[in-house]
Order: structure tokens, then C-alpha cells, then sequence
């Protein structure tokens, strides 16, 4: 392995590669793929592209969970050039837009990424396009072995590695790239905290255009190790699926605690092969983690919180069964120390800084130097002390040992009737009330007036009930009026809680199905 070149989020496929040239790199259902294989297929598709008429610069993954999508990633890296995972599944006009602003001049895509093309281009030509298992078009570039390069190229740190877009307040997703320089701090971090290894098998339950993925790939990939696709219907009988697949590491957001516990898999040592489990992208409730753990008992249970301007995650908290319970707060674990190599500032509503609770800004060598198109940084970023800090949004205190518990996000803050309410300390009262498992509260107008609206998983309860509760807990300006039982709460495309659409339907027309308080 080139030392000059170290830095490259390629190398550590390649670091891989030494140690388990014949092991799968990548399972997908009984199709395995082994690092020499993916080795060989990167090298033949990044020459390719790089003899097309025009190499691309950006490289745009258009590519379902297939050998496409993580050959394809690495090939774009092998190539030099920034890669931009995209979903097929995506509304057209977003991945035109993604395509638009990011520049990306040339696809590489599986068969549900070229079955939505002539969408994205109107029926036009569009991006020359590489689709290894497609029929070849006016515009294919033709993966021919006699073009694969020798070794990846080289990069500097201050290349983008790849790019990922966030939703924006404006409607339109906001680009955001991450160098090279950034990604190797993150992994290099993670290598020392972490003791993986080539017998471990990750999950990979992340679309690849959600930055965690790039934990589950770089991380196993760094080690030797496989990632396993984790499909929709093994959660109907998770343990079963990771002993199957000897799954030793664990990557989701917390919202798929409640729906393996739905499917009745989270009991008892259920998942006893598990090593680690991490969990990110939305707060861990401590009940979940309790739950989680006892479930799977050998293994290491971690809670990580990071935007994607800061490189995947920035912090993360090591759950422990004595202690962490009683750190949490409104019922959330604690989200841990910021990672070396970095410094944040909790800022005040006035603009000034507090050693307690506050809006956590950060600044260090995961942060990207801003979103891709310069007007979304308004206020996201921060100039301070001569440095800039990403704003996160988010609300947290710290504690005596300097680790920080999650608050909420500053936009949950709401006024009720001159109540200052933050949702989630009325989300953590609701699942205290009996036959309560999971509740999301949002805001909805009604004559002028804000109030709160709860919808919920669990048993029925009268809303009368609900509010003598209640009450006990929450002064009575910050009772919720309307309460809705629903099967399950929706998830987004990041399988995330989609408060979005709750704040929606909560808004709509009353239905038989809501009542009043």
C-alpha cells in the first residue's frame, strides 16, 4: 500500500484486501462477493470510466442495495472521483436536482437504477451512463477489462471523497462533501476504539446514500471483515437471520428496536452472537437500550450521534446496564464525548456560551468546509474565535464528566399558550403511562392556535385517561388535546420517525380515529 496515498478512503479496502483476499467483502442474500472479486470489478469499472470520453470528476451511484451499488462505490473512489450515492426510488425531480447541483457527469448503475433513467432525463440521452448488467445504450460506457487500472489513483486529503445530501428548510436537499482528509481522521478514531476483525460480519441495513452506511462499509472493509444486506423480511425473525448469517455487528437507527420488538425478537438473550451494536440517526430511548441488551448480552451497546457535516458520527456513549439509566434525560441515553481532535461550545439564545446546557456547535477535522451550494450555510455555520463551527441544532446538557446527554432539537421547542414546551419532555411522560410503547407529539392549528397533538403505539386509552395522567407529570398548559392510536409510526426513507408526515396528519381533517382530549 502507497504511504503517500494513506489518507485515500480507498486504502482501506485495500488494507482489506491484505488481510482476507478470498473472504467475502460483500453478502447479498447467497450471493457473496470476496475482496479479490470486488478488487478486480473496481479496477475494471474505474478504468473504464476513466477512458471514457469525458472521466468523470463526480461519479453518481444510481443503485438499489446490489454488487453495483458497493463495487461502484469503490470504483468511483479507485477512480479519483467524488462519489454521490443516489436511490432509485428517489422522486425523480430530486435525484435531477442532486444530479444538477453536485455536477455529476457520468452514472454508474444496477438495473432498478437504469429502469428509472429515461424519467430522470425526459427520455433524452442524459450522463453517459456505466450499468454493467444492462443491455448497453447511445450512451453506456462498456466496462472492458482492457481499460482496468493497475492500482487506484491517488487523491490529496483535501479531495471530496464523496458527497451525501440532507433535506433542506428551503424544500430542496442541500449537498454536503466529505474529504478524504476527514473520512481518514473518523476511521482512524474508530480503529482504535473498536476491536474488529476478518471473522466479523456487519449488518448493513443503511441505504447508501445515508451516511451511516459509510460506518458499516469502511469500517468492515477496514478489517477484513463482510457487510451483510439485511432485507425487509428478516426483521420478522431478526434472530433467526443473524445466526444464520453469523452476524457480529449491528448498525440501525433506534426506531428499528421497536419494530424487531413488534415482530417478537427482542426477548432474553435472543441475539447472543452479537459483539457490538450501535445505533444512530435519532435519539436512543434508555428503555430500548435496556432492552437491546438483554437481548443481546455479549455484546457492546453504543450510542452515536453525528450530522452529516461532522463525517457520519462525532460522539458516542458506551452503554452500561449500572450507570447509564440513571444519566439519561426525558428518557434518552447519553449521546458521549465528543471524538479528540475536536472542540464544541454550547450557545445560548443570546449568542453566548454556557458550560451546561446549550445549542451544541462543533468544529475540528470531520467538519466539511460547508454545503455545496455557499447560500445554504447561512446560518448553519458559525465564525467564532476564528474558526468556523457547524450549529447542529441541537439542545444538550453536560454532565459532570464532560459527556453530553441529547435534549432535543431547538426546533421542538414550541410555545403553547405562552408555555415554552419541548416535545420530547411530553413524548418521555407519554410512554410512562401504561400500554404506551411508542409516542410522537407535534403541533396543529386550530383557529389560530398552536396545540399539541400525540400520536401513539400500544393499548387504547381514552383521552380523559390520558390527561388525568398526564397531569401528574405536566403543567396543564402543556397537556396535548388531541391523541391518535395508530399500528405503527411511519418511517422516512432513513427509517427514521417521520415527524414530517405525523405534523401532516395531524393537521388534516379530524378523523373517526382521533379524539379530543
Amino acid at each position: 500500500m502507497n504511504d503517500s496515498n494513506r489518507h485515500a478512503l480507498h486504502t482501506r479496502f485495500l488494507r482489506g484486501l491484505e488481510l482476507s483476499p478470498d473472504r467475502p467483502a460483500i453478502r447479498l442474500g447467497e450471493k457473496t462477493v470476496t475482496y479479490a472479486e470486488a478488487h478486480e470489478l473496481a479496477l475494471c469499472w474505474a478504468g473504464s470510466l476513466l477512458a471514457a470520453d469525458r472521466p468523470p470528476r463526480v461519479l453518481g451511484v444510481l443503485a438499489g442495495k446490489s454488487v453495483e451499488a458497493y463495487v461502484g462505490v469503490l470504483a468511483g473512489l479507485y477512480a479519483g472521483a467524488t462519489v454521490v450515492p443516489l436511490h432509485p426510488d428517489f422522486p425523480v425531480s430530486r435525484t435531477r436536482h442532486m444530479l444538477d447541483r453536485a455536477a455529476v457527469t457520468a452514472l454508474l448503475a444496477d438495473e432498478r437504477g437504469c429502469a428509472v433513467l429515461p424519467d430522470i432525463f425526459d427520455g433524452e440521452p442524459g450522463l453517459p451512463v456505466l450499468a454493467p448488467s444492462a443491455t448497453p445504450g447511445p450512451r453506456s460506457i462498456i466496462a472492458d477489462p482492457a481499460h482496468a487500472l493497475a492500482v487506484p489513483r491517488e487523491v490529496a486529503a483535501t479531495d471530496n471523497a464523496y458527497m451525501l445530501f440532507t433535506s433542506g428548510s428551503t424544500g430542496r436537499p442541500k449537498g454536503v462533501p466529505i474529504t478524504h482528509g476527514s473520512t481518514a481522521h473518523y476511521f482512524g478514531l474508530l480503529d482504535e476504539r473498536y476491536d474488529f476483525g476478518p471473522r466479523d460480519v456487519f449488518s448493513q441495513t443503511f441505504d447508501l446514500n445515508f451516511d451511516c452506511a459509510m460506518f458499516d462499509l469502511f469500517c468492515a472493509w477496514g478489517a477484513g471483515a463482510a457487510i451483510c444486506q439485511v432485507p425487509a423480511q428478516a426483521y420478522r425473525d431478526l434472530p433467526g437471520f443473524l445466526v444464520e448469517r453469523a452476524v457480529s455487528v449491528w448498525f440501525s437507527t433506534p426506531s428499528a428496536i421497536s419494530l424487531i420488538r413488534r415482530m417478537g425478537g427482542l426477548v432474553p438473550g435472543a441475539m447472543p452472537g452479537l459483539r457490538w451494536s450501535f445505533f444512530a440517526g435519532e435519539a436512543l430511548r434508555c428503555s430500548d437500550a435496556e432492552q437491546w441488551q438483554a437481548a443481546a448480552p455479549r455484546s457492546v451497546v453504543e450510542n452515536l450521534y453525528g450530522p452529516t457535516e461532522l463525517t457520519v458520527t462525532v460522539s458516542g456513549h458506551r452503554w452500561d446496564p449500572e450507570r447509564s439509566p440513571a444519566r439519561g434525560i426525558n428518557g434518552f441515553a447519553p449521546i458521549g464525548r465528543i471524538h479528540a481532535g475536536h472542540e464544541y461550545l454550547l450557545l445560548t439564545e443570546d449568542d453566548g456560551t454556557s458550560e451546561v446546557e446549550g445549542e451544541l456547535c462543533i468544529t475540528g477535522p470531520q467538519l466539511t468546509a460547508g454545503y455545496l451550494d455557499p447560500a445554504d450555510n447561512a446560518g448553519r455555520f458559525l465564525d467564532r474565535d476564528g474558526r468556523t463551527w457547524y450549529r447542529t441544532g441541537d439542545r444538550v446538557r453536560q454532565l459532570d464528566d464532560g459527556e453530553l446527554v441529547y435534549l432535543g432539537r431547538l426546533d421542538s421547542q414550541v410555545q403553547i399558550q405562552g408555555w415554552r414546551v419541548e416535545l420530547a419532555e411530553v413524548e418521555h411522560a407519554l410512554r410512562g403511562c401504561p400500554g404506551v410503547d411508542e409516542a410522537v407529539a407535534v403541533t396543529r392549528q386550530v383557529d389560530g392556535n398552536t396545540e399539541l397533538a400525540v400520536f401513539y403505539t400500544g393499548e387504547f386509552t381514552a383521552p380523559a385517561e390520558f390527561a388525568r395522567r398526564l397531569r401528574q407529570v405536566l403543567p396543564q398548559g402543556m397537556l396535548p388535546r388531541r391523541y391518535e392510536q395508530v399500528a405503527e409510526l411511519p418511517l422516512n426513507a432513513n427509517r427514521k420517525i417521520d415527524r414530517p408526515a405525523l405534523a401532516a396528519r395531524a393537521n388534516a381533517p379530524m378523523v373517526a380515529h382521533q379524539h379530543s382530549a
